[in-house]
């Protein structure tokens, strides 16, 4: 596989297998990988417990009932609700800061966050959306995420709503709009392994097609 020199920042639906692709592109390209570990930096940034921060991760601030609830556990917990910024708000600015460092530092796989609209701007930003049927997601979010098969259906579209809100309150797109992204893939059709190969020869594809 040659080097790239791109960033790749990858939007999923849930159970797509969206990470697992992701940290195969990483490994593929030997690039460094962000998901979660944009929870502990941004953590470590602002002095916040990793807990707190991962009850606010990729959720909408805009959202009334969430925001009251996060409100209550920060007072509780003793949380500065800084500037009288929500925690999911001011989780979101501190990840959009890691990000834009990560971009600068070189090529990396980005998983969520909103990645591809704060690095709309940049130069050499692949930005992939992968998505997945819908029984085959809620295969996988039994299988390997747990969940009771009764409750499958509406966890899929409880999840489905709550990124495509996060993405739609702090972008300036709307989330899974194919023009936003480079490409668009369905899991389901090639498989985790398929599909990363699939992103990854796109991936240089793109880059041979910028020179």
């Amino acid at each position: 596989m040659p080097e790239i020199k791109s960033v790749i920042t990858v939007a999923r639906q849930y159970g797509s297998g969206g990470r697992k692709i992701g940290q195969k592109l990483a490994d593929k390209f030997g690039i460094p990988f962000y998901d979660r570990e944009l929870i502990a930096l941004a953590a470590k940034k602002s002095g916040i417990s990793v807990e707190i921060y991962e009850k606010a991760d990729e959720k909408a601030g805009g959202n009334l009932l969430y925001s009251l609830m996060m409100a209550n556990y920060s007072f509780l917990h003793g949380v500065p609700m800084i500037n009288d910024m929500p925690l999911n708000d001011k989780l979101f600015l501190l990840q959009a800061q890691i990000i834009r460092e990560a971009a600068k530092k070189g090529p990396c796989v980005i998983v969520g966050r909103c990645a591809d609209d704060v690095l709309k701007n940049e130069k050499n930003i692949f930005s992939i959306f992968i998505c997945a049927d819908k029984t085959a997601r809620m295969e996988r979010s039994v299988q390997e995420y747990g969940i009771d098969p009764k409750r499958a259906a509406a966890n899929l579209a409880n999840m489905d709503n709550q990124r495509a809100g996060y993405y739609n309150y702090f972008a300036d797109r709307k989330w899974g709009y194919a023009e936003n992204y480079q490409i668009c893939v369905n899991s389901s059709a090639y498989g985790i392994d398929g599909t990363a190969e699939l992103i990854a020869d796109a991936a240089a594809a793109f880059e041979n097609g910028k020179k």
